[in-house]
Formats: structure tokens, C-alpha cells, sequence
């Protein structure tokens, strides 16, 4: 008998399959009762009879049954390819050798009898969480295929497809990941996929930019504070740690961290466990940490900015985007996705760039990365007066930094890159009627950092 589904939806259909009607008829009721539809059958040969009718996504089945026993059932279903069930087996006392067994010829897992309904609760949950995965993994696949896109990341360059794999590769684990790139790159879309990817994707994604907060209230942000715990606290928050918990937490520029609250970091990250500013209890917190910085991380380590023994914490995975100068075969799929969105937000119907726009689109450099042609292409959309951007269409600094050294503001072999750089901002200054704010986005970098820059300029002039 099969029952409707229930709050774990129809994605989610277990198979009971044992012979003692008592048990079975147990197991039913309990499973359905955590919201998942539920068939059964009395033996293997009635399995596979039910499994061609409702094709369900787990099977739960005995081990030792009359007749095609569970190691039969599990034999059988190897052979039909890709067919996307997961089979626990039920075993006795003395059959916990053959399941050991039975999991080397491809069962997930196995649970003694008499069933322990808190072990099969986790284990179904986990079951449920690594289908939605493999879900989400085939259709990112898909899009790669159709599309040249993954998730929200675009791109079919060599370069890209190993950034992929790795994805592909650290998404479903539990471990740490650190993304290094220029700012622009796409740090933040990397840290959303390998959330996107992971068994915590139905719990919260929530990122921090490191940069962005004043050292002062950076570890209030991290780890909450008490009321009363510093003059404005006037009552009890949450910090990112508390509300990613079961999720990921994302920390831009990781290296912007002074060194203390790096050391306190490491410390949730080692025990953790964390205690809000102000407070005397210790909370557990069950979270996986995605850290990006801007700067090569071995020579942040090198010049002080991180910490080694927090480094190698967050080195799981290493992550390295390579900025758009590295990739420029995928700015046409950037440009036409860039076009889709911007099209849709403004109510225009931009159908595609000239052949001058784009050839100046594809010689410039872009130092502030995918956001910059982003910004780029969020304007050209706006202003162009028909259905294709011309050259006149793009911002004076594409077409003055993709002509001669001499155009683009005075660079010439041998310039130095702290004046190019002060030159280029110099450039991107006026372009946006000295609109630091503008200028930083279309630079690629933080506010914060374009005022240290500028800073640094008027200290050494």
C-alpha cells in the first residue's frame, strides 16, 4: 500500500521491504510520520515488482528474507544503470558481517535490528540531503553543457571547468575552502556554489566582507554580543556565527582581519564553540567557513596580513580565480548574460554589441574583472539608443585604455605599476565626476581600499 506524500515531498519515496507484517507495518507508521511517502512490499521479488511501479529513492529492506534476500534485491538493482536509489539494509545480531559486506557491493548503509528510530531518522535525513545534492550537481552538469554556465558562475574556458571540478569535488564535503582572485573575480559566487553543492543548502548562506567593517565592530559582527556588552549594546545580537549555524559562512577579505581577531577565529574554528561579546557561555556552533582574499595567501602570511596556523586551518581547499584578462574567451558569454539581466531590469531589448564594440570590449584589460564588465555593461544597456551597442555606446575609459600608449593616459613600456595605478584611478576619478563610491565598484575594489590608495598617494607625493 502506498501513501500520499507527505512533507518530505514525492522526491523522497521509501520502499519498505520486510516479511514479519508486524515490523513492517511498524516501520510504515514511523517513517510516514516524518513526512515521507511510503510503500512496502513482503519480500524481494514483490521489491522489484513495487520499485518498476513507483521508483522510489530509498529502499529500506531486510537482510534475511524467504526466497531473494536483500543481498538479492541489491544484486539486482546494480543492474539497472544509473537508476538513482540508495538502499539500507536491515540486519539481525548475527548478519552484521554481511552487511558490512553488502555496503562494499553498494548498499549506503546498514541499521541493526531492532531499529533505533533516532539512527534511521539521521540516516534518511542524510540520505535526503546527499539526493538533493547529486539533484543539484546534474544540473549545474546541464547548464555547463547548454549554457556554459555553473550556477551563477559563467564561463566554458579551460580555466573555468578546473575551477568547476573543484567545486564539484569540494561542495560536498564538510571541509574549508579559501578562494583567492583579484577583486571582481567572483569569490563570492565560488563560496555560493560550493554552499549551493553541499548537504547545508537548506540552511543559511551568510557573508561577511571583512573590509567593509570597521575593526571595532568587526568581532560584534562575528560573534554577537550581550546586552550592556559595550556602550550601544542596548540589547542582545546575533553575530554571522550564530546565524549561519548549519550553514556556511563566507568571509571576504579575510585578511583585512586584524591579527587578534584572526586568533579568535581559529579558536571557533578549532573547538567550535564561541562566546558572544559580553557573555559567559560557551554556544556550539555547527558551520563550514569559506574564507577569500585578494591577495596571493602564501604572501599575505609572508607580510604579516595572515596568520600561518589559521592559513593552513582554512588551506583545505585552495581556490585560486583567475582574473578576466586570463580567460577572455568567455566574455562573450558574459556580455550576453549580462545583456539578458540588464534588459530584464531596464526594460530594454539590447540584442548584442557591434563587431567595434566588442573587438574594444575584448583588447581591454579589465583590472577590476567580471564587476567591471558587469558595471560596463549595465551602462552601455542604458544609454545604447537602439537594439545594439555601438562603440560611442561604452565608457570613455574602454575606448581611451584600449587605444595607444600615448592615449591611455600617458602609460608607456617601463611605467611603473604604483603610477599606473595611481594614473588609472586618476582616470576612473574623472570619469565618474569623482565618485569615490562609483569609482571603487568600477575598479573592482572596496571603498575602503580606494581611500587607502589615495591615501598612500598623498603620503608619497
Amino acid at each position: 500500500m502506498a501513501d500520499q506524500p507527505g512533507t518530505a515531498g514525492s522526491d523522497n519515496r521509501v520502499l519498505i521491504v520486510e516479511d514479519d507484517a508486524a515490523q513492517r507495518v511498524g516501520l510504515q507508521q514511523l517513517v510516514r510520520s516524518w513526512g515521507f511517502a511510503v510503500d512496502a512490499a513482503s519480500n524481494g521479488e514483490e521489491a522489484l515488482t513495487r520499485i518498476a511501479e513507483v521508483r522510489p529513492t530509498i529502499i529500506l529492506s531486510d537482510l534475511v528474507m524467504p526466497g531473494m534476500t536483500g543481498l538479492d534485491l541489491l544484486a539486482a538493482l546494480r543492474q539497472q544503470e544509473e537508476n538513482g536509489m540508495t538502499v539500507v539494509l536491515m540486519t539481525g545480531q548475527g548478519t552484521v558481517e554481511s552487511a558490512v559486506s553488502a555496503i562494499k557491493l553498494g548498499a549506503y548503509d546498514y541499521v541493526a535490528k531492532p531499529v533505533d528510530p533516532q539512527r534511521l531518522k539521521i540516516l534518511l535525513d542524510q540520505i535526503v540531503e546527499r539526493h538533493d545534492t547529486q539533484r543539484e550537481m546534474r544540473v549545474l552538469r546541464r547548464q555547463l553543457q547548454e549554457r556554459g554556465t555553473f550556477g551563477k558562475m559563467i564561463g566554458a574556458s579551460m580555466e573555468m571547468r578546473k575551477i568547476y571540478q573543484m567545486l564539484e569535488q569540494a561542495g560536498p564535503t564538510s571541509a574549508s575552502v579559501l578562494v583567492s582572485g583579484e577583486s571582481g573575480t567572483g569569490k563570492e559566487l565560488v563560496a555560493q556554489t560550493v554552499h549551493q553543492l553541499s548537504p547545508r543548502l537548506s540552511h543559511p548562506f551568510v557573508p561577511l566582507n571583512c573590509a567593509a567593517i570597521p575593526d571595532t565592530l568587526l568581532e560584534s559582527e562575528l560573534f554577537g554580543h550581550e546586552k550592556g556588552a559595550f556602550t550601544g549594546a542596548i540589547a542582545r545580537r546575533q553575530g554571522a556565527f550564530e546565524l549561519a549555524n548549519r550553514g556556511t559562512l563566507f568571509l571576504d577579505e579575510i585578511a583585512e582581519m586584524t591579527p587578534a581577531t584572526q586568533a579568535k577565529l581559529l579558536r571557533v574554528l578549532q573547538e567550535r564553540t564561541f562566546r558572544l561579546l559580553g557573555g559567559q557561555r560557551e554556544q556550539s556552533v555547527d558551520i563550514r567557513v569559506i574564507a577569500a582574499t585578494n591577495v596571493d595567501p602564501p604572501e599575505a602570511v609572508r607580510l604579516g596580513k595572515l596568520r600561518e596556523d589559521l592559513f593552513y586551518r582554512l588551506n583545505v581547499f585552495a581556490i585560486r580565480l583567475p582574473p578576466l584578462r586570463e580567460r577572455k574567451e568567455d566574455i562573450p558569454l558574459l556580455v550576453q548574460a549580462f545583456l539578458k539581466e540588464f534588459n530584464a531590469r531596464n526594460g530594454r531589448s539590447v540584442a548584442a554589441l557591434s563587431d567595434k564594440a566588442m573587438q574594444a570590449i575584448e583588447r581591454y584589460n579589465w583590472p577590476g574583472n567580471v564587476r567591471e564588465l558587469r558595471n560596463v555593461m549595465e551602462r552601455s544597456t542604458i544609454v545604447a539608443k537602439g537594439d545594439i551597442i555601438e562603440h560611442s555606446d561604452l565608457p570613455p575609459l574602454i575606448n581611451v585604455s584600449t587605444g595607444s600608449p600615448a592615449q591611455a593616459g600617458g602609460l608607456t613600456p617601463g611605467t611603473t605599476v604604483d603610477e599606473a595605478e595611481r594614473q588609472l584611478i586618476d582616470l576612473t576619478l574623472e570619469h565618474t565626476g569623482g565618485n569615490k563610491t562609483r569609482a571603487a565598484e568600477m575598479l573592482g575594489i572596496s571603498l575602503k581600499t580606494l581611500h587607502n590608495k589615495l591615501n598612500r598617494v598623498k603620503a608619497g607625493a
